[in-house]
């Protein structure tokens, strides 16, 4: 392997085992920013599941939302917990490694192996902070392009992702539609809202207000923002339920009889809350937490295009979009899915969509949802026939 070579760590493993590790770059193989700078040094954590058939025609790439990382069906190292979409990767699931060769990265800027804040500076020998260079969605996509090309991949045979994820999708699309066979977009937006960059500024004022966050230098003090950061994380996923499904899981249930006449958690969804705000810092970088949540405020499809979205789309005709959303999901709205729906048909790409009835809100895609599975399923099936997969 020459000097220019990207070089791959991690040991190779069954079919049905998770593989992968993590991807490096070497210098002068840097990943050009929005911003006008170069990150170089770039490292990509990935896992793959399957293998890559003969002619290379069955990759599946898998993006995550904000929180997520490239465990998208493997253990997670530390939690624990299973991988985050294991309900639909797997033997006899809609992504069945048997059939796909289904690929996960962690986004740049993330927090678990891909390069990002707590990430150390080939050129001081120091973690970033908040040197790091800021990003966009379009640098996450040009990163997985760049570990699409490592693995030899020219093509892929669909790109798929909820919220954050399917923001990732659609940048695929408009940027690289020759590459992209077929695209799913799950509970996403074409760009963010008013409210989202406001819920994200609470979020992130939140995290710079905890005194151990030191001006995001907190690694060199040896302390973590977890109050701020757990703060964040507790507002954000208020964002992320129905105000059905709180109903229906909580209500006004306390936790003990009685109230405390103070400020413990006397509510069930107090508890809840405050279990997800610790539960989080454990695995997730505040730093990295700001810069994705800058990511996704930057997010506007339609920008470079004078504001008119379907010119995004103007060159993904042989793409094939299946575009999904969910009832009760106030975080991207079904509007906003009908919004991407109407671009597509406007720039003549073939595109299907369905919106899923569920009070389970905008996480809905994480959880036992049988009629998104039966479209994935569908969707996937009647793609793979056109594509000439088994």
């Amino acid at each position: 392997m020459d000097d220019t070579s990207p070089q791959s760590s991690g040991p190779a493993r069954s079919a049905f085992e998770t593989a992968g590790g993590v991807m490096r770059f070497p210098k002068g193989k840097g990943l050009r920013l929005d911003s006008g700078a170069t990150l170089d040094g770039l490292e990509i954590a990935y896992e793959t599941y399957g293998r890559l058939n003969a002619d290379g025609s069955n990759a599946v790439l898998v993006c995550h939302a904000l929180t997520g990382d490239q465990y998208a069906a493997s253990p997670h190292p530390v939690t624990g917990k299973p991988g985050w979409w294991s309900r639909v990767i797997g033997p006899g699931l809609p992504l069945d490694p048997q059939k796909h060769f289904i690929i996960s990265s962690n986004v740049v800027g993330g927090c678990m192996g891909s390069s990002g804040p707590a990430s150390t500076d080939p050129s001081t020998g120091k973690p970033y902070g908040l040197t790091f260079p800021m990003i966009t969605i379009a640098d996450m996509v040009r990163a997985q392009v760049m570990l699409i090309d490592a693995l030899g991949i020219d093509t892929l045979f669909a790109v798929i992702g909820g919220s954050m994820g399917g923001m990732q999708v659609l940048q695929w699309a408009a940027d690289y539609p020759d590459r992209v066979f077929s695209a799913v977009c799950i509970a996403a937006a074409a760009r963010h809202s008013a409210q989202n960059i406001a819920f994200h500024e609470v979020g992130r004022q939140a995290i710079m207000a905890d005194p151990d966050w030191r001006g995001g230098a907190y690694d060199a003090a040896g302390v973590r923002p977890e109050k701020g950061l757990a703060v964040a994380r507790m507002a954000a996923h208020i964002t992320y339920l129905s105000e059905a499904a709180l109903q229906r899981k909580f209500g006004r249930e306390l936790r003990k009889d009685g109230l405390s006449w103070g400020f413990d958690a006397d509510f069930q969804v107090e508890s809840y809350l405050r279990h997800q705000g610790a539960s989080f810092v454990d695995r997730f970088d505040a730093n990295s937490y700001l810069y994705i949540t800058r990511a996704l405020d930057y997010f506007d499809l339609a920008a470079p295009h004078g504001g008119v979205l379907a010119e995004a789309f103007a060159k993904a005709r042989n793409v094939r979009f299946c575009v999904l959303s969910f009832s009760s999901d106030w975080l991207y709205a079904t509007a906003e899915s009908r919004d991407i729906v109407r671009a597509l048909n406007a720039a003549g790409c073939r595109a299907s969509f369905v919106e899923i009835e569920t009070d389970k809100g905008h996480d809905a895609f994480f959880l036992d949802e049988p009629q998104l599975d039966r479209t994935l399923r569908g969707f996937l099936q009647s793609a793979g026939q056109m594509r000439g997969l088994s």
